[in-house]
């Protein structure tokens, strides 16, 4: 649909059917860039080119294409997301965690992706894993990528997500998505070219709750960040269900703002606000609430924002739609109603400049817009100028708005030799951002790229270098060790960020950079080891190191958080030597060490470690916990109870609802709420802000009717007879894992199962079932509410 508001008092007058097309099943993007308008629909980016250039989007449609294909998830929320325009005039894209991707550019590139997620649509019925693009890498679950505007030089960004909406590129070329979670593990994060975002394991093969250790929290655990190869999460906040996300540079809100990291986030009714704050080699990302509904009445939960932008008239505009409850498919509005909202100040008036790209002057004033898809407009048309383009870039580069600056940059080092002088004596700016921006629009243009690589690997600013590291991973050992080398004798020994640039330097040479480093660096002693080689060894965690990580891993003189690192090392070392050693350490180390080496061993036993048949050689002994015998505090079904309208219309104590959770009602058995209760079922610390009052109670009287992912029940009988009735399972790995109602786990290999059988009802008891009058329950459903 094309939406127009010709008086400008802010209400649309006008509207048409751009184009009405019967491959459009749920897009769920949509991009409009110069003539162009990219519609993200799996298997497809379709891309519909309005060719007489009048940029009116008429229902004639000139020219239809599938501008990139094989993308998996037809009808699937977790598939193929927005087209961005960015800073460099390419296209930034994503794909969710939903099946098995496989997508060729132009040039004949391709891009594979998979992971162990199959669910949640009947398209997604397969799924691949550990599949080796044509670069060399493997992708794991959801990835960004990048595409020139022909079709060509496709380059995966960043993977291993679970299912990221969108991804915002500021005029310096820094990425920020937010991603959701399994349970209560949202985030918003800076993301750091090539960066490994955790949700599974490396190869694709296993959730992260098959590997979450002891004592690790469910943030830590879910993107994996005590492992090595794995970015900082960033802002971790919890449930929710975070959707489209922006970044303000200029406009209607001033120079306060500028610099304004916006996220919608549906489950809390809000949009996130940020002001990303450079930290060393990274962005600290301190939340703040910017725009969100009162409180107060139940319809003002209903406010869930899908998408925030940036208006040619420079305000905020804010889509949502409005409904009850959130995810898990069970959607409840019946009127298809949503809202868009502009925000400015106030007495502002809308006004849309008129754009006029005929001349320099014109196609100037568009790059400044604070709209993305305005500024493509001037993108394209400066760059076609070539060198007449090079004077108004050259003063553009002195403006005193520096998003104006960094967008200059990009375009001069594609406009020839003038252009990247320019940009190269930029490489000593006084500006830490003007260096680094600097550097990436060379570097992509390969021009002086050892010469310029040498002078950056040297500057003083974490992030200047942490770029160069990033540029090695492609290159060989012979071309890249000695620049890693001067980068790794500045690493202060505790910048996450700057570590994992390394490690991502080091990619497919690490055994040769290990021992060239372990020579330059003369880190001495291993139980006298420097922090920065004892985070490097650790992110390395190469063969030649496991004598030294023995020494460390049972050195009582040591701390235990060490010891434990030391651990991690080992078990991320795939080889026989390196699992004989954890053996050895879980039969003859420290007590606490013993303890921990023992979970790696039975962990690893059904991965990586599998062949070597380890755990016939354990002397520890592993206790079980007793799960609870639901059946004592089980009544018959109380069919006196009050229907769900008339249970909605009593008045809840929050209070006594939380003590009949935590007692009589015994749900605390099952779920965590904040640090009470247990990892069994769903975590509920946010179900408030997921689900409306209707939909709780619903849950809690017909529990069967929308069971959460992940918590599916399952009978299973095995070819030696035993049955495994009404356990959850955990994965569909091999061997497949299952986790009963105390939380305890059982590994059956698939050979092993004769019948395999999922439950169309809940593990959970009905309250109906559990000797609650008709307030109890209210009360309950008033406390749970209360969860945002």
């Amino acid at each position: 649909m094309v939406l127009q508001d010709t008086d400008g008092d802010g209400t649309a007058d006008k509207s048409h059917v751009f184009v009405q097309d019967k491959e459009l099943v749920a897009p769920l993007g949509v991009a409009v860039i110069g003539n162009k308008v990219i519609v993200s629909q799996p298997p497809s980016l379709i891309m519909y080119t309005d060719v007489d250039g009048n940029a009116k989007f008429d229902p004639k449609i000139d020219k239809k294409e599938n501008f990139l294909t094989g993308f998996s998830g037809l009808d699937h929320d977790h598939s193929l997301h927005s087209v961005t325009f960015g800073p460099d005039g390419e296209y930034y894209f994503n794909q969710g965690n939903a099946g098995y991707t496989e997508i060729t550019d132009k040039n004949g590139f391709t891009v594979r992706a998979g992971s162990s997620y199959r669910g949640g649509a009947p398209s997604v019925k397969s799924n691949k894993t550990g599949q080796v693009s044509d670069d060399g890498f493997v992708y794991v679950g959801g990835f960004t990528g990048r595409i020139k505007p022909d079709g060509t030089d496709l380059t995966v960004i960043g993977h291993n997500y679970r299912n990221s909406y969108e991804q915002t590129i500021n005029s310096f070329g820094d990425i920020f998505q937010n991603d959701n979670d399994d349970p209560p593990a949202c985030r918003t994060t800076w993301l750091m070219e090539y960066g490994n975002l955790g949700f599974s394991s490396d190869d694709g093969t296993r959730k992260w709750k098959l590997d979450k250790r002891p004592g690790q929290d469910v943030a830590t655990a879910e993107w994996r960040q005590e492992d090595p190869g794995k970015l900082p999460a960033g802002d971790v906040y919890g449930g929710g269900a975070p959707t489209g996300i922006t970044y303000y540079e200029n406009g209607a809100l001033g120079k306060k703002y500028e610099g304004l990291l916006l996220s919608c986030e549906s489950v809390h009714s809000v949009v996130f606000g940020y002001m990303p704050q450079a930290q060393k080699a990274g962005f600290d990302l301190k939340r703040f609430n910017f725009f969100n509904s009162k409180k107060g009445s139940p319809a003002a939960q209903w406010f869930r924002p899908s998408d925030v932008c940036i208006g040619a008239d420079g305000a905020i505009y804010v889509s949502d739609w409005f409904d009850p409850g959130v995810g898990g498919h069970s959607m409840r509005d019946a009127s298809g109603s949503g809202t868009i909202y502009r925000i400015a100040p106030k007495g502002f008036k809308s006004n849309n400049p008129k754009i006029d790209c005929s001349t320099i002057e014109g196609a100037i004033a568009a790059l400044k817009s604070p709209n993305i898809n305005v500024r493509s407009l001037g993108f394209i048309k400066l760059k076609e100028q070539g060198d007449k383009s090079v004077p108004a870039l050259r003063a553009m580069i002195k403006d005193s708005n520096k998003y104006f600056r960094a967008r200059a940059v990009w375009l001069l080092a594609q406009i020839g030799t003038s252009g990247l002088q320019e940009v190269e004596r930029l490489l000593d700016d006084s500006d830490e951002q003007m260096r680094t921006v600097a550097y990436r629009a060379l570097r992509r243009q390969n021009y002086k790229f050892w010469e310029i690589s040498e002078q950056a690997a040297k500057d003083p600013s974490p992030a200047v270098r942490r770029e160069v590291a990033l540029a090695m991973r492609n290159h060989n050992f012979e071309l890249s060790h000695k620049i890693l080398l001067t980068l790794a004798q500045q690493f202060d020994g505790q910048d996450r960020w700057y570590l994992e640039a390394l490690g991502t330097g080091c990619a497919k040479k690490e055994k040769e950079m290990y021992d060239y480093l372990h020579s330059e660096l003369k880190p001495g002693d291993a139980l006298t080891w420097s922090p920065a080689f004892t985070k490097l060894a650790w992110r390395l965690h190469q063969p030649a190191a496991l004598s030294d990580f023995r020494k460390r891993a049972v050195a009582k003189q040591l701390s235990f958080d060490l010891r434990k690192e030391t651990l991690v090392a080992i078990a991320f070392t795939d080889t026989k030597e390196a699992a004989n050693l954890m053996l050895d350490i879980a039969n003859n180390g420290p007590q606490d060490t013993r303890e921990l080496a023992t979970w790696w061993v039975r962990s690893k036993a059904t991965s990586t470690w599998k062949d070597y048949k380890l755990t016939t050689q354990l002397n520890s002994i592993e206790t079980k916990k007793k799960a609870i015998d639901l059946s004592k505090h089980l009544t018959k079904s109380n069919g006196n109870l009050p229907s769900i309208s008339a249970l909605l219309k009593l008045k809840g104590d929050a209070k006594n609802g939380e003590k009949l959770f935590h007692s009589k009602a015994i749900c605390f058995t099952c779920h965590k709420v904040g640090d009470k209760g247990n990892d069994v079922g769903p975590n509920l610390s946010d179900i408030g802000g997921k689900f409306g009052k209707d939909t709780l109670l619903d849950s809690l009287i017909n529990p069967s009717s929308a069971i959460s992912f992940g918590f599916e029940t399952a009978n299973i009988k095995t070819k030696d007879g035993k049955d495994y009735n009404g356990y959850f399972i955990d994965s569909d790995s091999d061997p497949l894992v299952i986790r009963d109602l105390a939380g305890n786990r059982t590994n059956i290999p698939k050979k092993n199962i004769a019948k395999k059988e999922m439950m169309k009802t809940s593990i959970m008891p009905s309250v109906k079932n559990l000797a609650l009058n008709a307030q109890e329950i209210a009360d309950i459903t008033t406390f749970l509410a209360t969860l945002k």
